[in-house]
C-alpha cells in the first residue's frame, strides 16, 4: 500500500493538457478557454446614459437655470443627436448615447416634466458627469478580457458575445468511459431478482465527471473473464482519455481486472492505498492510450475515490494551470464531534459543512453504514480527510474538508 499523498502525486503526474477545439459560443458553456479574448472596442464604446431623465449642460444648471425646454428625445439604440441650444435639454433613456453638447443627466425622479418642459427640483452637483457611464471607463480597446484557462460561465460568455466571438477556442472535453462490472447488477429499468441490485455507481460517476466538464460514455461488462477481457479491450482501443472502472479490483475470485489490464498492456502504477474507504484503488496507464482508474465497487468507496483522484485529474487535463492553483483545495473545517479509528489509515469521512457566526466551517459527520451505504452520502457536502495519526480526533480540531 502507498500513502494517499503519494497516490495522488502519481495520478497528477499522468495529466496532460488536452488539445484545443473550436466550438460555437452557445456550446462553450462550462468549457475552458484556450485563447485570449480582447476588447474589440472601448467598454462602453460611447458615453452612455445610465438613468432615464434629461441631459443638460452642467454650466447652465450651475449658473442657476432650473427650467429647461425639451429639444428632442434620445433613445437607446438611436444615433446620437446633438443638443443645439445649450440652455435646452434632451430627454434621454438608459443605455442611450449621451447627446453631444450635454454633460450631465438628471433623473426623472428629480424633475417635474410637463408640456415639453423640465423643472429641476435638486441643486446642481459640483462637477458634470452625473449618471453617465463614460466611454472606456471599464476597458479600453485592445485590453485582454479573458485569458486561457478561464472556465466559461454565464458572465464570461456574455463578455465573449459582446466582443463578437461567434466561435471560441476551448480545451477539448475529456472523454471518459465509465465501466461498471458485476453480474449482480441490472439496468435501472429492470426489476432486480432477490440476489441482484440496480446499477447506481455508473450514474453517480457520470454526473460527477460531467460536472467537471467531461464527456462520459457508460458501459457495463459481465464478470465472465473472456467477455470481460474482450469488452475491456474494445473500450481501451476506443480513443478515451480515461477509463474508470467500478468494481472487480480487489482480491476476490471474480476480481479479474488487475490481471486483465496487465494482459491488455496497461501498466500498473499503483494498487492499494492506505485509506478507508477505497483501499483497493488501482491506477495505471497505457502507452499512447488512456489512463485507467480501478475504483472499488462499494458505492461510498467509488464516489469518494472518484472525488479525491479522478476529478482532480480531469481538471488538470482540461485546465492548463490546474496543477499550479486551479485545482480545488480543501477547506479548513472544525470537527463537531469526537471520532476514533482503529486502523492506521487515512480516513475519508462524509460530512455536512456549515458556517458559524465567525465564518468558520463546521464539519458534522453523517451516519454512514459502511462503504456499501450509498444513502449515507445523501446530504453530504464534503468529506474530511483524517490522517493515520492520531487515531483519536477531538471535537474542535481542524482538518481538511474536500467539497463534493
Amino acid at each position: 500500500m502507498i500513502p494517499v499523498a503519494e497516490a495522488f502525486a502519481h495520478v497528477l503526474a499522468t495529466a496532460r493538457p488536452l488539445p484545443p477545439e473550436t466550438v460555437p459560443l452557445p456550446q462553450a458553456a462550462g468549457r475552458v478557454l484556450a485563447e485570449t479574448l480582447t476588447a474589440d472596442r472601448d467598454f462602453p464604446p460611447f458615453n452612455r446614459v445610465s438613468m432615464d431623465g434629461i441631459a443638460v449642460t452642467h454650466s447652465a444648471w450651475a449658473a442657476g437655470q432650473t427650467a429647461f425646454d425639451i429639444e428632442h428625445t434620445q433613445y437607446a439604440g438611436a444615433p446620437a443627436q446633438a443638443l443645439r441650444n445649450p440652455r435646452a435639454a434632451v430627454e434621454v433613456m438608459t443605455g442611450a448615447v449621451l447627446p453631444p453638447g450635454t454633460d450631465t443627466v438628471i433623473r426623472y425622479e428629480d424633475i417635474l416634466l410637463a408640456d415639453n418642459r423640465a423643472i429641476i427640483q435638486i441643486l446642481p452637483p459640483d462637477a458634470p458627469g452625473v449618471s453617465i457611464h463614460h466611454q472606456a471607463a471599464d476597458r479600453r480597446q485592445g485590453d485582454a478580457l479573458l485569458m486561457p484557462g478561464t472556465r466559461l460561465g454565464p458572465a464570461e460568455l456574455a463578455v465573449a458575445a459582446t466582443v463578437g466571438a461567434v466561435e471560441l477556442a476551448v480545451t477539448r472535453a475529456a472523454r471518459v468511459a465509465v465501466v461498471s462490472t458485476g453480474d449482480e447488477l441490472v439496468d435501472i429499468s429492470e426489476t432486480p431478482l432477490p440476489h441482484q441490485i440496480r446499477r447506481s455507481n455508473a450514474y453517480a460517476l457520470q454526473a460527477l465527471f460531467a460536472e467537471a466538464g467531461a464527456e462520459v460514455a457508460l458501459f457495463h461488462l459481465s464478470d465472465e473473464r473472456a467477455a470481460l477481457r474482450q469488452g475491456l479491450a474494445n473500450i481501451l482501443d476506443a480513443g478515451f482519455d480515461a477509463v474508470v472502472l467500478s468494481g472487480a479490483v480487489s482480491k476476490g475470485r471474480a476480481d479479474h481486472l488487475p490481471g486483465l489490464l496487465r494482459e491488455l498492456a496497461v501498466t500498473e502504477i499503483f494498487h492499494e492505498v492506505s485509506q478507508r474507504p477505497g483501499k483497493p484503488l488501482w491506477f495505471g496507464a497505457r502507452t499512447a492510450g488512456p489512463v485507467v482508474f480501478g475504483l472499488p465497487g462499494n458505492p461510498v468507496s467509488t464516489f469518494i475515490t472518484a472525488c479525491r483522484y479522478v476529478r482532480p485529474w480531469l481538471r488538470a487535463c482540461q485546465q492548463p494551470d490546474a496543477a499550479t492553483g486551479a485545482l480545488a483545495v480543501p477547506k479548513a473545517a472544525i470537527l463537531t464531534v469526537d471520532m476514533h479509528f482503529g486502523p492506521r489509515l487515512t480516513h475519508f469521512v462524509p460530512v455536512r459543512l456549515t458556517v458559524d457566526a465567525e465564518g468558520q466551517h463546521l464539519a458534522t459527520p453523517l451516519r454512514v453504514g459502511g462503504s456499501g451505504d450509498l444513502t449515507g452520502l445523501m446530504g453530504a457536502t464534503a468529506f474530511l480527510e483524517l490522517p493515520p495519526e492520531p487515531v483519536a480526533f477531538a471535537a474542535g480540531s481542524v482538518w481538511p474538508a474536500w467539497e463534493i
